[in-house]
């Protein structure tokens, strides 16, 4: 496979997803006890186009590796983060892929990306559960984290009054009744 640098890849996406890509910028980490490093490249992109640009994403390099969804609840929107790496394993060369997009928890919807990488149900799964987005397409709906018996919209990572303090102010309702 021909390694394509980390600034030219953000180039392909700027220039194919005109006005799609909101942000973006390249960090250099490393790590491990020689300190090897490697390229993470950042993309914050519009969360209608995930699906568009994880095609594109498969197009310029075969198998890119997924690793997971981040999620953080940041007031009037969930920020969701979709983890790739690619060049996985080459030295010098593996360079992370993050997928940055912010829903409004008005409008908690994406399109599911699993008819294009199979091991992401897992993790759109979860961001349903934790987060209450609603993942389009997903074809497994079931609960894989959360008890069956856990409360309808209560989502555990939230900060609003449908997260966590709302499991908070049930649990202090149940020990009042006792």
């Amino acid at each position: 496979m021909e390694y394509i640098k980390p600034g030219k890849i953000i180039e392909l996406f700027e220039e194919k997803f005109d006005g799609s890509v909101i942000n973006s910028k390249i960090e250099i980490k490393t790590a491990g006890l020689k300190k090897n490093s490697y390229n993470v490249i950042w993309l914050q992109i519009n969360p209608e186009d995930l699906k568009n640009i994880v095609k594109f994403l498969c197009s310029i390099t075969p198998f890119p590796h997924f690793a997971m969804i981040s999620g953080n609840d940041i007031g009037e929107n969930i920020e969701l983060i979709y983890h790739f790496s690619i060049y996985y394993g080459e030295r010098f060369k593996e360079t992370s892929i993050s997928l940055v997009m912010h829903l409004s928890k008005k409008n908690l919807k994406i399109l599911t990306i699993t008819d294009l990488i199979p091991g992401a149900q897992t993790a759109e799964r979860e961001i349903k559960e934790m987060f209450g987005v609603i993942v389009e397409g997903l074809p497994d709906l079931a609960n894989i984290f959360l008890p069956k018996d856990f409360p309808k919209g209560v989502y555990p990572l939230r900060k609003d009054e449908k997260g966590a303090a709302k499991m908070v102010n049930k649990e202090e309702e149940v020990k009042k009744v006792e």
